[in-house]
């Protein structure tokens, strides 16, 4: 079988910011169709914003595709800003920047943390969504944050584990999340860069099922995404513990497509199983891929939901 692949690149028709309160300014592209089915793209980390190849996975001829760069990461400003950066605002910034492009309901599309806000968005406005196409299911569960962090992912991949818990003593390692949060917060750069990198280069080894080359430079992103992450962790995605979960009924009928990699390491595929069950009009599928969207039997069925979805417009 020859798998689909991503649409060619294309160039955004409109582009700014949209000031949502006193601090934070949130940046957002359009692109595709301009008079097309609109769809908003939410990203994941938190923290690694939109990339050029985000909107690539959705039809240009038939979508009006807007990217969020959600606050502190990206391109929206100011970059890193923690204040006032949780789950609620960066929903109500969706819902700020749907009224601003006169769009009356869209269909939203998450990957990873992606799917925690998407599925929080639509949970608070349930009335703005057509429908879901979620890959690779964080359902911010206490349980999963320790999967990921405290040495489940890390049975896996454990030479990059090994890195990862590097610079901690004994005491520190009870809670990596909380340390390095500790140090990814200093007013030190070199201090966040050491951190960041040791963090990042977990974070890019888990994530593929192929054995990737991670790179010795680090990047904004890198250390955005880091210290992002353990903002939004050490505070447990600021919701109630199980949120998403407990309030899946208010979007039960939302037409909805999950995709999870079978041999995802990052976000178990029980998080995507357990969703399902819960929701009336949900399809769930797993292939043979790890967590990114990238590997290519992922790419190949998130090709395929967008165009399953075409027929709801």
């Amino acid at each position: 079988m020859e798998f689909k692949t991503l649409f060619p690149e294309f160039e955004s028709f409109d582009k700014g910011h949209l000031k949502v309160d006193d601090i934070h300014e949130v940046y957002y592209e359009q692109s595709g169709n301009p008079n097309g089915a609109p769809v908003v793209f939410v990203h994941g980390g938190p923290g690694c914003g939109c990339g050029d190849k985000s909107k690539r996975f959705l039809d240009p001829s038939f979508y009006r595709i807007i990217t969020i760069d959600q606050r502190g990461c990206g391109k929206s400003k100011p970059f890193l800003e923690l204040k006032d950066n949780n789950t609620q605002n960066l929903a109500k910034d969706m819902e700020k920047i749907r009224e601003h492009l006169k769009i009356d309901k869209w269909l939203v599309y998450g990957g990873s943390w992606g799917t925690t806000l998407s599925l929080y968005y639509a949970e608070n406005y349930p009335q703005s969504v057509v429908g879901l196409i979620l890959r690779g299911i964080f359902l911010g569960r206490d349980e999963d944050v320790k999967w990921l962090y405290q040495g489940g992912a890390g049975m896996f991949f454990p030479e990059a584990f090994e890195i990862f818990k590097s610079p901690f003593n004994e005491e520190e390692r009870k809670d990596y999340i909380k340390s390095y949060y500790k140090y990814l917060t200093s007013d030190d750069y070199e201090t966040k860069k050491k951190y960041g990198k040791s963090f990042s280069a977990f974070e890019n080894s888990v994530v593929a099922l192929e054995p990737r080359v991670i790179s010795e430079e680090i990047t904004d992103e890198d250390i955005s995404m880091a210290i992002m992450e353990c903002h939004y962790f050490v505070n447990n995605c600021f919701f109630e513990e199980n949120y998403i979960l407990n309030n899946v009924d208010k979007i039960k009928d939302i037409p909805t497509i999950i995709v999870h990699g079978r041999y995802d390491v990052d976000c178990r595929p029980v998080g995507a199983y357990l969703l399902h069950e819960k929701l009336n009009n949900s399809k769930l599928i797993f292939p043979i891929s790890g967590h990114t969207s990238f590997d290519p039997a992922m790419t190949h069925e998130l090709i395929l939901a967008q165009e399953e979805f075409k027929k709801l417009f």
